[in-house]
């Protein structure tokens, strides 16, 4: 589907007494299903750039996209992150977002750390009606650890926080927040697999081969575990971010998995 430019609204909602950044971008379709995104650890509403839009575009189906407590142009992270946040964003925060929005059976569309939130929201909840994972955690590997590690050193000696300033409010605090939990000792043991038997929506994860942060482990307990179907694409000379290194594809099988299960 491709149609004019859609309307788009932008507004602040103040959810779990933190005021977030909130885009909404309407649909061309009518009673299509609604595509919530969920970003990355450093992501933000404006670092998914045109993605969303695009998504919105191929599919027909209306997209919210927001920054979550700490990102974005959302309230200022206050404090360092627990082992838990990510928890506390699919239990506590993106409940109340959705229910202030009154979208009631959404599309979960999460990248990275937004992936692990929407696997959580949806092993809690019934009432998701598909998940596309991009790059998903549901355990911490070597290979995490090792590249988050090299993330500091980048951060700390070149023009990363600039890079990251055009994106949040407060880039070091963003940054800090992210890398801090994932290198400390305490997060190692963070596994979120328990979830996966519980969810029963179909879902398509997507995977780059190059991934610097995962490797399709992350994808195996993903298919293997869940109790819905799990369709996967696995990206050649792709990294982390596969709707930046492989845009097209991803589009066209989010597309297709809107289709196959809803008959759009």
């Amino acid at each position: 589907m491709r149609t004019a430019a859609f309307q788009k609204l932008t507004l602040t909602l103040s959810v779990c007494g933190h005021r977030l950044e909130v885009l909404r971008i309407r649909g061309g379709r009518k009673h299509s299903p609604e595509l919530v995104f969920l970003h990355e650890g450093l992501g933000s509403v404006s670092h998914w750039k045109d993605f969303p839009a695009r998504v919105a575009d191929a599919t027909g189906c209306p997209v919210t996209v927001y920054s979550r407590y700490g990102s974005g142009k959302s309230d200022l992270l206050k404090g360092p992150r627990g082992v838990r946040y990510m928890h506390e964003e699919a239990l506590q925060s993106l409940p109340e977002l959705l229910s202030q929005l009154e979208i009631e059976n959404p599309i979960l569309v999460g990248h990275s750390d937004g992936g692990s939130i929407a696997i959580i929201y949806a092993g809690v909840h019934d009432r998701v009606r598909g998940l596309v994972l991009l790059a998903p955690h549901v355990f911490v590997e070597d290979l995490s650890v090792a590249s988050i590690a090299k993330a500091k050193v980048k951060f700390e000696t070149t023009n990363l926080p600039e890079k990251l300033a055009r994106h949040h409010r407060d880039a070091a605090r963003t940054f800090w927040g992210w890398n801090d939990i994932w290198l400390d000792p305490a997060f190692r043991s963070w596994n979120i697999e328990e979830y996966l038997p519980r969810i029963t929506c179909p879902s398509l994860v997507i995977q780059g081969l190059e991934d610097q942060y995962g490797t399709m482990a992350q994808v195996e307990a993903i298919r293997r575990q869940s109790s819905g179907p799990v369709e996967v694409l696995a990206l050649e000379d792709c990294r982390h971010s596969p709707q930046r290194d492989q845009p097209e594809k991803v589009i066209e099988a989010i597309e297709e998995f809107v289709r196959q299960v809803f008959g759009n």
